[in-house]
């Protein structure tokens, strides 16, 4: 095979076989195929898009180009979940404690903050100690003895992901729906789950802002999952405001642990709850939703919830003490509010703004390398649709450097609208996508 041969005809919108993906992603990751040709490869993806035979031999590819868990050993179910990123979302911490805690196994790879959007990794490793690397021996063993492991992509697995995804960014193919959807997919049945709930963010917070756009993602997760012997189900949900109160890294991390001891926001738990059920009934723990959803409620009210997750930082090396004291995690003494210039109600959010307000404190970062600040960030007081008086504080803003603080407050003052007439709150969860076809919730106004 030629691979020249190989870009023209996928740029003549034609159809690969099994075999000459597969020569493709395997010259992609041993350096066989340059850079150059990988780019051209990937545009004409960008263009031409994939079809569902392409969509599951290239993702099958990528996750045979390095090491792949088998938990088949493990009796347990195992059920993972996938975010497409957003600001606030810390989702997976109290959802993977949760869902393990009433009998699923959740073998969680997660990623770290790039952008506006925090990561899971970061996020846990504020927590002093905790590891985020495991091989594949103590990733098993780990979860065979709790349940629930959540680490970082090691340099053995599926490396062509890794290859493809920095030409992506340089390229500019980052939004191509088959890319994205092979990169999420790949790796997560690589980490040897059964079943998988993705949870797809739309809202001007989210990676895809577009609803339509969206769904379309998240039917093409769906239909990669269920090719390959995954029962997949995706969950489109909203982005339009920061998740919970928190955003920064060991801000997130309180909030979760006050959550799992009764103290939950209100959309944190919806989503946590609905996300969880979902991954009970794919679990077969049972197949009433409604059942489902009550497990996952009482875990997380009952305190189980939360010695799982003791269990999971103990597991990883970090100190379980901080779910006793949050004072452990670290929270920078510096802090100023964000306070209205008016009264009236919160209109609009702009989340992007808020992310990118997070970032610039240092809670997130623009390159991979960059190091993170784990104890600043943004604690919010108001949501969208509640009332404010003027001069009462919207936000608290977590700092070190005053140049950071100034510049965080401007871009508060530019994200956040207020109005004298009450909006209706937004819908969380706006539609579920299943092999069957999409599940409409709200009007996504």
């Amino acid at each position: 095979m030629r691979v020249v041969d190989l870009i023209i005809k996928k740029r003549e919108g034609n159809s690969l076989t099994p075999d000459e993906i597969a020569f493709l992603v395997k010259g992609f990751s041993n350096g066989e195929i340059p850079d150059y040709q990988t780019a051209a490869f990937l545009m004409a993806v960008y263009f031409q898009g994939m079809n569902a035979e392409e969509l599951s031999s290239f993702t099958e590819a990528m996750i045979n180009s390095g090491e792949v868990y088998d938990l088949s050993g493990i009796p347990l179910p195992k059920v993972d979940k996938h975010s497409t990123g957003g600001v606030g979302d810390k989702t997976s911490l109290v959802l993977a404690s949760a869902v393990a805690a009433c009998g699923v196994v959740v073998p969680m790879v997660s990623g770290r903050a790039l952008g506006h959007t925090g990561g899971t990794l970061d996020k846990l490793e504020s927590i002093p100690g905790y590891r985020t690397t495991l091989d594949a021996t103590e990733f098993r063993r780990q979860l065979e003895e709790i349940g629930v492991a959540i680490i970082g992509q090691s340099e053995r697995f599926v490396p062509a992901d890794k290859k493809l995804y920095a030409l992506r960014d340089l390229t500019g193919t980052v939004e191509s729906i088959p890319l994205i959807a092979a990169s999420i997919m790949s790796k997560k049945i690589a980490a040897g789950t059964e079943s998988l709930v993705m949870d797809v963010k739309t809202g001007n917070g989210a990676f895809m802002n577009d609803f339509e756009r969206a769904r379309e993602l998240a039917k093409t997760l769906v239909e990669i999952g269920d090719n390959m012997g995954r029962q997949t189900i995706a969950l489109i949900t909203d982005m339009n405001q920061p998740l919970g109160f928190a955003v920064g890294n060991s801000l997130e991390v309180i909030e979760c642990i006050n959550t799992m001891k009764g103290d939950a926001p209100e959309d944190l738990l919806e989503l946590t709850v609905e996300l969880g059920a979902h991954m009970l009934v794919l679990g077969k723990i049972t197949d009433d939703m409604a059942e489902a959803r009550k497990q996952i409620t009482d875990a997380i009210m009952n305190g189980k919830a939360l010695e799982k997750f003791r269990q999971l930082i103990e597991y990883q090396n970090g100190n379980p003490r901080v779910v006793d004291d949050v004072s452990l995690l670290g929270v920078s003494n510096q802090v100023e509010p964000f306070v209205a210039e008016k009264s009236g109600y919160i209109s609009h959010i702009d989340t992007l703004k808020i992310g990118i307000a997070s970032m610039t404190l240092g809670a997130g970062r623009t390159r991979i390398d960059e190091p993170i600040t784990y104890d600043v960030g943004l604690r919010f007081r108001k949501k969208l649709s509640d009332y404010v008086e003027k001069g009462e504080p919207i936000c608290e803003i977590y700092y070190h450097n005053v140049d950071e603080l100034s510049e965080a407050k401007n871009l508060l003052s530019q994200a956040i609208s207020i109005s004298d007439e009450k909006i209706k709150p937004p819908v969380l969860i706006k539609a579920t996508i299943d092999k069957e076809g999409t599940h409409i919730i709200d009007n996504n106004g």
